[in-house]
Parts: structure tokens; C-alpha cells; sequence
């Protein structure tokens, strides 16, 4: 298993959502295929037939804060986003 299937496992058990790296989160939702923008300490994610838009900020030591992280799990589910090989 890589390091990204891992990371995946670990946010869709949501047993560590406090404890997800901010930069792997971004760059799994890029390896899904969503496009990122950044606004300050924003950053901003959106995928076409996905209507909700993410939008992510570190929160201290590097971290992604835990709700965001099971918002991203909730989009993941709901839109059966669960290969980002698919997407390379």
C-alpha cells in the first residue's frame, strides 16, 4: 500500500481527522483531479461534477483541521472519489 492509499485509508476510517498532514491532504485532492487555488492562507479546491468547493487552511503545526477533513471524507463518499490513480 503507498503512501497515498494509505493517507486515503486513514481519512475515510476517521479515526485521525486532527491528525492529517495539511500538504498530503492538498496534494491527494489534486491527485483526485481537483484544481487548487491558493488566497492567502486559502486554499481553495474544485472539480467539475462536484458542486461543493473546498476550501482548506492549515490549522498550527502543519496540520489540516479536523473538520475540514471530514468534509473532504463526506465529498469523497458522495462522489465515490475512492481511486486517485484514476486521476494522474
Amino acid at each position: 500500500m503507498g503512501k497515498f492509499e494509505k493517507l486515503l485509508d486513514k481519512i475515510l476510517r476517521g479515526l485521525a481527522d486532527n491528525n492529517i498532514d495539511f500538504a498530503e491532504l492538498c496534494k491527494l485532492l489534486v491527485r483526485f483531479g481537483f484544481d487548487e487555488r491558493i488566497r492567502g492562507s486559502h486554499h481553495i479546491f474544485s472539480k467539475e461534477g462536484v458542486e461543493e468547493i473546498i476550501n482548506l487552511q492549515s490549522a498550527s503545526a502543519r496540520k489540516a483541521k479536523g473538520y475540514q477533513v471530514k468534509q473532504v471524507r463526506s465529498i469523497i463518499l458522495k462522489y465515490r472519489l475512492l481511486s486517485p490513480k484514476e486521476n494522474e
